[in-house]
């Protein structure tokens, strides 16, 4: 996570993980979800707070669900149906279940399959906002398997040369397990920031950079500025990865489309064939590695070439060079040695939360 939308040190409110795993699950279950869900729901959000992915953690994410289930558009207790499979590939109907709970399940199926024969291929349909995809990949990477995960819907990418939004951030997460390194594991959107990063920004103060959004006419926003400018116009959207045709929008752009295609048209999902705002799939795939040769060499081969990737030599003025799924590791241990950052703002909203659902609060 960039330092523009981390909470400033002087104002984070350090919180225990577990006491913030107990009250998450303590907040799904007053909204009717069973408890063995609740702590599936909270394990997806928390890996992500302490991978300092605070976009897609409980500061950003948690009450939109409460809303969700309050409003009764999403399903706390689904029944997870496969409606068509074969030996390597699924397809899932979620049931109208929040996706934290549902692509997890998703992907046990898939790992399954590539345990049997190799790969393991699933697409989902009728199922909500799944966290933080990585969480998904990390799941097949844990069993010595390449994992996949992406998840597509609503609109906020604007597609190059186009003037309205028409494709969601649409993120892909990739995971490769090494041996004594840690895993890689990129988790990225397909725009040129993720939207959720919007939101900590706004939070925070900060502005825009250049290349982010695109002008209420499509035109690329290349000067930056008020946040608040932006959250405000509902007529402005945010670029491709790349952000102009000269910097390669139409790769993220393209890149969008084929998440598209692979959670929603593969899945049949309702909504992807006319690009309804309210359409939501998601893809996730398990390669076996053992299916392909050693498993034991493949992760040694890893090792040396992560090793090799955070032994370059670093440009002026950085101290050292990452690869995907470093930074997080290493944030990992120490958020679970001094707490998670959480902003003043979030921890009151929990305050009221736990006041209405009659929940302890002791987070701060």
């Amino acid at each position: 996570m960039l330092k523009h939308f981390q909470v400033p040190d002087d104002i984070a409110v350090r919180v225990d993980v577990e006491r913030l795993r107990s009250v998450t699950e303590q907040v799904f279950m007053h909204c009717g979800v069973p408890e063995s869900e609740a702590r599936l729901g909270a394990d997806v959000l928390i890996f992500a707070d302490e991978s300092g992915i605070d976009t897609h953690g409980v500061s950003n994410m948690l009450r939109s669900y409460v809303s969700g289930y309050n409003a009764k558009t999403m399903n706390p207790d689904p029944q997870l149906k496969i409606v068509k499979e074969t030996p390597s590939t699924a397809t899932v109907d979620g049931d109208g279940g929040l996706g934290l709970m549902i692509a997890p399940k998703a992907m046990e199926i898939a790992i399954s399959k590539a345990r049997e024969v190799g790969t393991g291929v699933v697409a989902v349909r009728n199922s909500g906002h799944l966290g933080a995809a990585g969480y998904h990949a990390m799941m097949a990477a844990e069993q010595d398997m390449i994992g996949w995960c992406m998840t597509a819907g609503g609109k906020a990418m604007i597609p190059t040369f186009g003037a309205e939004a028409q494709l969601g951030t649409n993120p892909i997460a990739f995971a490769a397990p090494g041996n004594n390194e840690p895993v890689f594991l990129f988790d990225a959107a397909m725009t040129s920031i993720a939207g959720n990063k919007i939101g900590l920004a706004n939070r925070l103060g900060k502005e825009m950079s250049p290349g982010w959004v695109a002008n209420a006419d499509g035109t690329p926003d290349m000067e930056g500025g008020s946040m608040v400018d932006f959250v405000a116009n509902t007529t402005r959207a945010q670029l491709p990865l790349g952000s102009t045709r000269e910097l390669g929008s139409h790769k993220g752009y393209s890149l969008g489309v084929m998440v598209d295609i692979l959670c929603g048209q593969l899945s049949f999902a309702p909504g992807f064939n006319s690009l309804a705002r309210t359409r939501r799939a998601h893809f996730v795939a398990a390669y076996s590695v053992d299916a392909f040769g050693d498993v034991d060499e493949f992760k040694e081969n890893m090792d040396g070439m992560l090793k090799g990737l955070a032994a370059t030599k670093p440009m002026p003025g950085h101290d050292r060079v990452y690869y995907a799924g470093l930074p997080e590791h290493e944030t990992r241990i120490e958020r679970r040695e001094t707490g998670v950052p959480l902003h003043p703002e979030v921890v009151e909203w929990f305050r009221g939360i736990c006041a209405e659902f009659e929940i302890t609060f002791d987070l701060a």
